[in-house]
Protein backbone atom coordinates (compact mmCIF):
# COMPACT_ATOMS: atom_id res chain seq x y z
CA UNK A 1 0.00 0.00 0.00
CA UNK A 2 1.33 3.41 -0.92
CA UNK A 3 1.08 6.07 1.75
CA UNK A 4 2.31 9.58 2.45
CA UNK A 5 5.44 9.74 4.62
CA UNK A 6 7.76 12.44 5.95
CA UNK A 7 11.10 12.76 4.16
CA UNK A 8 14.24 13.15 6.28
CA UNK A 9 17.84 14.14 5.70
CA UNK A 10 20.69 11.65 6.19
CA UNK A 11 20.89 12.60 9.89
CA UNK A 12 17.22 11.82 10.49
CA UNK A 13 15.88 15.39 10.62
CA UNK A 14 12.59 16.21 8.91
CA UNK A 15 12.91 18.25 5.72
CA UNK A 16 9.34 19.59 5.74
CA UNK A 17 8.73 17.44 2.68
CA UNK A 18 6.06 14.77 2.28
CA UNK A 19 6.08 12.12 -0.45
CA UNK A 20 4.56 8.79 -1.33
CA UNK A 21 6.42 5.81 0.10
CA UNK A 22 6.99 4.55 -3.45
CA UNK A 23 8.70 7.84 -4.39
CA UNK A 24 10.93 7.66 -1.33
CA UNK A 25 11.98 4.12 -2.25
CA UNK A 26 12.53 4.99 -5.90
CA UNK A 27 14.67 8.04 -5.08
CA UNK A 28 16.49 6.71 -2.01
CA UNK A 29 15.01 9.37 0.28
CA UNK A 30 15.33 8.83 4.01
CA UNK A 31 12.14 8.18 5.95
CA UNK A 32 10.96 6.68 9.25
CA UNK A 33 9.75 3.25 10.19
CA UNK A 34 8.70 1.68 13.44
CA UNK A 35 9.91 -1.73 14.66
CA UNK A 36 8.33 -3.50 17.64
CA UNK A 37 10.01 -6.62 19.00
CA UNK A 38 7.72 -8.68 21.22
CA UNK A 39 9.15 -10.98 23.88
CA UNK A 40 7.73 -13.27 26.55
CA UNK A 41 8.71 -13.43 30.21
CA UNK A 42 9.95 -16.97 29.50
CA UNK A 43 12.66 -15.62 27.18
CA UNK A 44 11.08 -16.11 23.78
CA UNK A 45 10.92 -13.60 20.94
CA UNK A 46 8.07 -13.28 18.45
CA UNK A 47 9.21 -13.43 14.83
CA UNK A 48 7.21 -12.57 11.74
CA UNK A 49 7.75 -14.33 8.45
CA UNK A 50 7.30 -11.75 5.72
CA UNK A 51 4.54 -12.39 3.20
CA UNK A 52 5.35 -14.33 0.06
CA UNK A 53 4.20 -11.43 -2.15
CA UNK A 54 6.39 -8.77 -0.50
CA UNK A 55 8.79 -6.99 -2.88
CA UNK A 56 11.58 -7.00 -0.31
CA UNK A 57 12.79 -10.16 1.44
CA UNK A 58 9.69 -12.35 0.91
CA UNK A 59 9.39 -15.30 3.31
CA UNK A 60 12.36 -14.24 5.46
CA UNK A 61 11.91 -13.96 9.23
CA UNK A 62 11.96 -10.47 10.68
CA UNK A 63 10.93 -8.15 13.50
CA UNK A 64 7.61 -8.99 15.21
CA UNK A 65 5.88 -5.88 13.82
CA UNK A 66 7.18 -3.21 11.44
CA UNK A 67 5.83 -0.48 9.23
CA UNK A 68 6.21 2.98 7.84
CA UNK A 69 5.29 6.00 9.91
CA UNK A 70 2.67 8.12 8.16
CA UNK A 71 3.30 11.81 7.44
CA UNK A 72 2.94 13.70 10.71
CA UNK A 73 2.10 10.53 12.63
CA UNK A 74 3.28 10.11 16.23
CA UNK A 75 5.89 7.32 16.59
CA UNK A 76 4.11 5.44 19.37
CA UNK A 77 0.73 5.75 17.64
CA UNK A 78 2.34 4.23 14.52
CA UNK A 79 3.69 1.34 16.64
CA UNK A 80 0.25 0.74 18.17
CA UNK A 81 -1.44 0.93 14.73
CA UNK A 82 1.04 -1.46 13.09
CA UNK A 83 0.72 -3.93 15.98
CA UNK A 84 -3.07 -4.02 15.60
CA UNK A 85 -2.82 -4.35 11.79
CA UNK A 86 -0.12 -7.02 11.63
CA UNK A 87 -0.78 -9.28 14.63
CA UNK A 88 -4.25 -8.25 15.78
CA UNK A 89 -3.58 -7.13 19.35
CA UNK A 90 -4.06 -3.84 21.11
CA UNK A 91 -1.22 -2.34 23.10
CA UNK A 92 -0.77 1.04 24.78
CA UNK A 93 2.01 3.61 24.76
CA UNK A 94 2.93 2.46 28.30
CA UNK A 95 3.63 -1.06 26.97
CA UNK A 96 6.34 0.21 24.61
CA UNK A 97 9.97 0.68 25.60
CA UNK A 98 12.07 2.54 23.02
CA UNK A 99 15.55 1.09 22.63
CA UNK A 100 16.90 3.31 19.89
CA UNK A 101 16.83 4.64 16.36
CA UNK A 102 18.81 2.66 13.79
CA UNK A 103 19.86 3.97 10.39
CA UNK A 104 19.53 1.47 7.55
CA UNK A 105 20.42 1.77 3.86
CA UNK A 106 19.66 -1.14 1.55
CA UNK A 107 19.83 -0.84 -2.21
CA UNK A 108 17.70 -3.66 -3.58
CA UNK A 109 17.86 -2.49 -7.20
CA UNK A 110 18.03 0.76 -9.20
CA UNK A 111 14.43 1.69 -8.42
CA UNK A 112 14.15 0.35 -4.86
CA UNK A 113 16.53 1.99 -2.41
CA UNK A 114 15.46 1.71 1.22
CA UNK A 115 16.93 4.53 3.33
CA UNK A 116 15.27 4.31 6.71
CA UNK A 117 15.51 5.25 10.34
CA UNK A 118 14.02 2.39 12.38
CA UNK A 119 12.45 3.68 15.62
CA UNK A 120 12.78 0.48 17.59
CA UNK A 121 10.78 -0.68 20.60
CA UNK A 122 10.45 -3.79 22.72
CA UNK A 123 7.16 -4.88 24.24
CA UNK A 124 6.11 -7.81 26.40
CA UNK A 125 3.78 -10.21 24.57
CA UNK A 126 0.85 -10.92 26.88
CA UNK A 127 -1.25 -12.78 24.31
CA UNK A 128 -0.69 -16.44 23.43
CA UNK A 129 0.60 -17.22 19.94
CA UNK A 130 -2.63 -18.97 18.78
CA UNK A 131 -4.65 -15.85 19.66
CA UNK A 132 -2.60 -13.56 17.42
CA UNK A 133 -4.30 -12.64 14.14
CA UNK A 134 -1.80 -12.18 11.33
CA UNK A 135 -2.41 -9.72 8.51
CA UNK A 136 -2.70 -12.06 5.53
CA UNK A 137 -1.38 -9.56 2.97
CA UNK A 138 1.79 -8.80 4.97
CA UNK A 139 2.52 -11.77 7.20
CA UNK A 140 3.07 -15.38 6.14
CA UNK A 141 3.54 -16.83 9.64
CA UNK A 142 4.30 -15.98 13.26
CA UNK A 143 6.46 -18.02 15.62
CA UNK A 144 8.05 -17.81 19.02
CA UNK A 145 11.69 -18.80 19.33
CA UNK A 146 14.08 -18.74 22.26
CA UNK A 147 16.19 -15.64 22.64
CA UNK A 148 19.26 -17.92 22.80
CA UNK A 149 18.49 -19.58 19.45
CA UNK A 150 17.71 -16.19 17.88
CA UNK A 151 21.02 -14.82 19.20
CA UNK A 152 22.99 -17.73 17.79
CA UNK A 153 21.31 -17.49 14.40
CA UNK A 154 21.74 -13.72 14.00
CA UNK A 155 24.92 -12.80 15.90
CA UNK A 156 26.87 -15.87 14.95
CA UNK A 157 25.41 -15.82 11.45
CA UNK A 158 24.60 -19.51 11.83
CA UNK A 159 21.43 -19.21 9.77
CA UNK A 160 21.59 -15.71 8.33
CA UNK A 161 19.71 -16.60 5.11
CA UNK A 162 16.69 -17.27 7.31
CA UNK A 163 16.44 -13.63 8.45
CA UNK A 164 16.13 -10.18 6.91
CA UNK A 165 19.76 -8.97 6.77
CA UNK A 166 19.72 -6.21 9.37
CA UNK A 167 23.06 -5.00 10.69
CA UNK A 168 24.46 -7.35 13.37
CA UNK A 169 24.76 -4.43 15.82
CA UNK A 170 21.00 -3.88 15.38
CA UNK A 171 20.24 -7.49 16.31
CA UNK A 172 22.66 -7.28 19.26
CA UNK A 173 20.94 -4.13 20.54
CA UNK A 174 17.51 -5.79 20.39
CA UNK A 175 18.69 -8.93 22.16
CA UNK A 176 20.55 -6.97 24.85
CA UNK A 177 17.48 -4.79 25.54
CA UNK A 178 15.23 -7.82 25.91
CA UNK A 179 17.72 -9.60 28.19
CA UNK A 180 17.79 -6.52 30.44
CA UNK A 181 14.03 -6.70 31.09
CA UNK A 182 13.81 -10.46 31.64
Amino acid sequence: MDELIDILNSEGKRLNKIALKSEAHKNGWFHQTVHVWFYTKSGQILLQQRGRNKNIFPLLWDVSVAGHIGAGENLEIAAIRETKEEIGITISVNDLKKIGVFKSIQKHNETLIDCEFHHTYICELKTSLPKLIKQESEVEALTLTSLLKFSEETWGLANIKKYVPHNISYYKSVIKAIKEVL
